[in-house]
């Protein structure tokens, strides 16, 4: 089954958005074919997961349940789920990786660009009868029996959405809150938005989803400790404005002494922070993982296709936000990222496919 993300079609303009819009629909009803038929079904989220792989992964498996599967949710690392995302599971259907089966009858991997990605689960993937992958990056491998891609999705969310309304299964609040906040954490609180995003957002909100609750839960509680953490990151930020093509370029880096009693949303945050430099068009958080070992993140405000870059350094994501991990020094992974920013596109607005669906 072809994916969007995967499908080539020599043809311009309209006639090139009609195909893209068929294959996606043939892939959505294919995939809703699939999991309506399945009794058991293990949904994975990438690694250390965000509100959109776990909001995505649990909303699906809520829904399967509606229609009497057997439905677990896992990940890892890390062991337990972030703290933060602790509301969205209100079924208790997540469990440890040590108890994803073995070899699991359909397994659904949601917002995970590569089989990589499923870190210490990504073995599943070869032992899985069926292997539905559901993301919206545009570096996604293809890598499952069926596929539902569409880079131009603002989060793997709205595929969920798009799946549970073929499937047949209502919105109740549990599910609604999920893909809400997928949705809001995507878009960084909806400034990435169009009107078809609003839309959606609508939709969930009055099936049950709570604004202020989620975005308090997901994004405005920190501990104490995030703030002198975030101190000494800052402090350490440097702005190059002629870096990017001239666009700019502002980062810092994020050591294992930094994040010494810190929980890891607090050192994810860090980005989002950094981007609202008004100088810098990219900005790039490196994280030591490991002595020399890092994992960086960068965002673009409109006009770079940062996801260039990542491929460039071995990972992927979206043309605005996307990550990688590197060794190195931090001058060292700095300096191949500021040189790799020399051939980034400049960026044309992407037009939601799910939009056009019938």
């Amino acid at each position: 089954m072809l994916s969007v993300a995967a499908t080539r079609v020599p043809l311009d303009g309209t006639a090139r958005l009609r195909e893209a819009v068929r294959v996606l629909t043939a892939d959505l009803r294919a995939a809703a074919e699939l999991l309506r038929t399945a009794t058991d079904v293990t949904l994975l989220g990438h690694v250390n997961p965000d509100a959109d792989a776990l909001g995505s992964a649990l909303a699906l498996a809520l829904a399967l349940r509606k229609l009497g599967a057997t439905v677990r949710v896992s990940f890892g690392p890390p062991a337990e789920v972030p703290e933060s995302l602790r509301g969205l599971d209100t079924a208790g259907l997540v469990v440890p990786a040590s108890e994803v089966p073995a070899a699991p009858e359909l397994l659904v991997a949601l917002d995970t660009g590569s089989a990589a990605r499923l870190g210490w689960l990504a073995d599943r993937v070869g032992t899985s009868g069926h292997v539905l992958v559901v993301d919206h990056h545009a570096s996604n491998t293809g890598f499952g029996t069926h596929n539902v891609v569409d880079e131009t999705a603002e989060a793997t969310a709205v595929l969920v959405l798009a799946l549970v309304d073929e499937l047949g299964v209502p919105l109740d609040q549990d599910i609604a809150r999920c893909l809400y906040a997928g949705l809001m954490t995507d878009t960084s609180s909806f400034r990435r938005a169009t009107a078809a995003t609003h839309r959606t957002a609508a939709r969930l909100v009055e099936a049950g989803a709570e604004p202020t609750v989620i975005a308090r839960e997901l994004m405005d509680g920190h501990p104490f400790a995030w703030l002198p953490m975030l101190a000494r990151v800052l402090g350490r930020a440097e702005l190059e404005p002629a870096a990017a093509g001239g666009h700019g370029l502002v980062h810092t880096a994020v050591t294992l002494d930094d994040m010494a009693g810190v929980r890891l949303e607090e050192v994810e945050s860090v980005v989002d922070i950094l981007r609202t430099t008004s100088e810098a068009e990219v900005a790039l958080v490196i994280k030591e993982m490991a002595p020399g070992e890092w994992s960086g993140s960068l965002r673009a405000k409109s006009a770079v296709d940062v996801r260039v870059v990542a491929v460039g350094m071995g990972g992927g994501g979206h043309r605005l936000a996307a990550g990688f991990t590197t060794t190195g020094t931090a001058a060292d992974v700095v300096a191949r990222v500021r040189e790799m920013l020399r051939e980034c596109p400049v960026l044309a607005p992407h037009t939601p496919l799910t939009r056009y669906r019938s």
